[in-house]
């Protein structure tokens, strides 16, 4: 039911609008499930799709015990195929006009502190990881702008480096100190790896079978350090700690939200988390009762 249609709208999602190859893989396996949905309910037509049948399987996602944030993304899913199909006369009125979008709590990740970094890089890290660890908490990356940087697109030089975010926004980031050295000691490895493996890649990440890591890659290898330390972590974990740490030592939030690439600074606020310590530190310069922290 609807795979043309469905088709072209993920054509239009990467070609028109931008969006990532995992962004657009993810509207796939959601609106895929819910016109199997359909066919199960005897709908052979998209016209025939009213607000009740998305009320019923919006119950069934919840009977199926789906987490409330995948639900969430599922009705934007939803709401974005609709609005496509009615704005080109697929259909002609939309159903998801008015399906409410629930709220999720403001959960915030788990921040490590710069001593738990720095116990993860003194666990004598080869260099492809020590520079995975240094690019992911000393440049704030995505997983997803690490494994697809591109060796022209670092300048040790002039230290700075240039990634595609989210939409395919290009944005520069600077590399500190410590950024720049462990470049500097991977990068003849990596192209030791590369010619004895005879491999031809643009790819900055490169193990030493040649082989270019991926973002499971990533994920698996800082899981495996938190548990060394005795923390749950992700990649994601070491973005957060680098704006929580930069708001800490006085960074201004716009500058925070443009290291970090978000549109809407307002994001920033949500994603960071400033500590108690900088709070009581802003809360003294303002009221100048020169209290200690």
């Amino acid at each position: 039911m609807d795979v043309q249609n469905l088709s072209e709208y993920l054509e239009f999602l990467e070609v028109e609008k931008g969006l990532s190859e995992n962004t657009i893989e993810a509207y796939r396996r959601d609106l895929s499930d819910f016109l199997r949905f359909c066919e199960t309910s005897g709908i052979e037509d998209i016209n025939a799709v009213r607000r009740t049948e998305l009320n019923t399987y919006i119950l069934k996602l919840h009977d199926e015990n789906f987490t409330a944030a995948t639900v969430v993304r599922k009705i934007a899913s939803l709401r974005g195929y609709f609005k496509w199909l009615c704005a080109n006369d697929i259909i002609k009125t939309d159903p998801a006009l008015t399906l409410e979008q629930p709220k999720l709590p403001k959960r915030l990740p788990k921040v490590m502190t710069v001593q738990e970094i720095e116990q993860i890089l003194n666990q004598k890290l080869d260099e492809l990881h020590a520079l995975i660890v240094e690019l992911l908490y000393g440049c704030g990356l995505r997983v997803s702008e690490l494994a697809n940087i591109n060796m022209n697109d670092i300048d040790v030089k002039s230290k700075y480096l240039q990634c595609l975010g989210k939409g395919s926004k290009e944005r520069i980031v600077p590399l500190g100190k410590k950024a720049v050295a462990a470049l500097k000691k991977y990068l003849p490895v990596r192209d030791f790896n590369v010619k004895k493996n005879n491999v031809a890649t643009t790819k900055l990440l490169v193990n030493e079978n040649g082989r270019i890591l991926t973002r499971q890659d990533i994920y698996e290898f800082i899981h495996a350090q938190g548990e060394k330390i005795h923390k749950h972590i992700s990649p994601h974990t070491l973005r957060h700690s680098f704006a929580t740490h930069l708001l800490e030592n006085g960074a201004d939030l716009r500058i925070v939200q443009e290291l970090l690439g978000h549109s809407d600074v307002s994001t920033t606020q949500l994603y960071t988390h400033v500590s108690k310590k900088r709070l009581k530190e802003v809360y003294f310069s303002i009221n100048g009762t020169g209290g200690g922290v």
